[in-house]
C-alpha cells in the first residue's frame, strides 16, 4: 500500500514568487469553540499559521471568542451572540464564508466542528450550515455527527473529513476497530466514494482516501493522544486547501505535517506533551 512521504511537501511548499501578496496562501474560516472546549478554534488555528496560511478567522460564541482572542495578538475572533452555535447564527456564518471568498479570490476554507458541542440546538446549526455552504471545507469534531444525518449534503464541496474510529462509524455506520488495515482501507475508500469526499480517518496509521486513490501515513507517536491534536490536525489540513490544494493532497500533507511535528514534540516532552508543543515543531517539520 502507498504511504505519505516527505516528498508531499514538495507539491504543498514551492517557491514563493516574489511579487507575492496577502492571501495568495489562503483565507481559512475556523468555526468552532463553545463553553467548554474554548481552545479547540485557537489550537487549530495556530497550527494553520504556522502550516504557512496567510489568514486565520474564528467565528465562535461570545464566551470562546471572548477567550480565544487573548491567546494571542495573531488570532482574529468573531464573537458570536450566543453562548453556543444555534440556527440564528447561520446566516452570519454564511456572509462570512462568502465575503472571505470575495477578499481572498477564492483562496479560502472552512474548518467547522472542534469543540462546538453536541446540542440539539447546535447540531442542526452544523446541519444548516453545510447544506448552505459551497466553501472547501474541513468538517472535524462535533460537525461528523452533523454531518453524518446527511452524508451527501457536501458532496458538491472540496470537502476533507477527519474522523476517528468512533466518527467513521457514526457517519458511516461501519466499525472498523480491530481490522487490518488493507481491510479498513478499502472500507475508508469505499465511503469515501459513496459521499464523494475525501476522508482522513485518523489512528495510528491515518488512512486517507478520495474515493479513487488510498494512501496511508505512518507519521506519529502515541504521545498524540493528548487532547488538541486532533484541532492541529484540521487546522493544517484547513490551511493547505485554503492556498488552493485539492483535498486528498490537503489531507496527505496535513497529516504527514501534524505526524511528523508530533513526532518531533514527543522527543522533547514524552508524556508531557502538548499540542501546543506540537505546533511549535511544525517549522521543523515542514523544513
Amino acid at each position: 500500500m502507498n504511504k505519505v512521504t516527505k516528498d508531499i511537501l514538495k507539491k504543498v511548499y514551492p517557491l514563493r514568487p516574489a511579487e507575492s501578496r496577502k492571501y495568495d496562501f489562503g483565507l481559512l474560516l475556523i468555526i468552532g469553540g463553545g463553553e467548554f472546549y474554548t481552545g479547540s478554534p485557537a489550537l487549530s488555528a495556530m497550527a494553520a499559521f504556522r502550516a504557512g496560511v496567510d489568514m486565520a478567522h474564528i467565528l465562535a460564541p461570545k464566551r470562546a471568542a471572548d477567550i480565544v482572542a487573548g491567546f494571542s495578538p495573531n488570532l482574529a475572533a468573531f464573537p458570536l451572540k450566543g453562548d453556543w452555535l444555534d440556527k440564528e447564527d447561520v446566516p452570519v456564518l454564511i456572509s462570512h464564508a462568502i465575503s472571505a471568498k470575495s477578499v481572498s479570490l477564492d483562496k479560502t476554507a472552512i474548518v467547522i466542528g472542534g469543540g462546538v458541542g453536541r446540542s440539539v440546538e447546535t447540531q442542526e446549526a452544523l446541519a444548516d450550515f453545510l447544506q448552505e455552504t459551497d466553501s472547501k471545507i474541513v468538517v472535524d469534531a462535533d460537525a461528523i455527527y452533523a454531518l453524518s444525518k446527511s452524508p451527501l449534503s457536501i458532496k458538491d464541496n472540496p470537502a476533507i473529513i477527519t474522523p476517528n474510529i468512533h466518527e467513521f462509524f457514526i457517519l458511516t455506520g461501519k466499525k472498523v476497530d480491530g481490522l487490518l488495515i488493507e481491510e479498513k482501507a478499502k472500507i475508508v475508500q469505499e465511503e469515501a466514494l459513496k459521499i464523494n469526499s475525501t476522508i482522513l480517518l485518523k489512528g495510528f496509521v491515518d488512512i486517507i482516501s478520495d474515493g479513487k486513490e488510498t494512501i496511508i501515513d505512518e507519521t506519529g507517536t502515541p504521545y498524540m493522544t493528548v487532547g488538541g491534536t486532533g484541532d492541529t490536525l484540521a487546522g493544517i489540513c484547513g490551511a493547505f486547501l485554503a492556498m488552493g490544494f485539492s483535498p486528498f493532497i490537503s489531507a496527505q500533507a496535513g497529516s504527514f505535517v501534524n505526524g511528523k511535528a508530533g513526532e518531533l514534540a514527543s522527543k522533547k516532552f514524552g508524556p508531557s506533551m502538548t499540542a501546543m508543543d506540537l505546533i511549535e515543531e511544525i517549522t521543523n517539520a515542514i523544513k
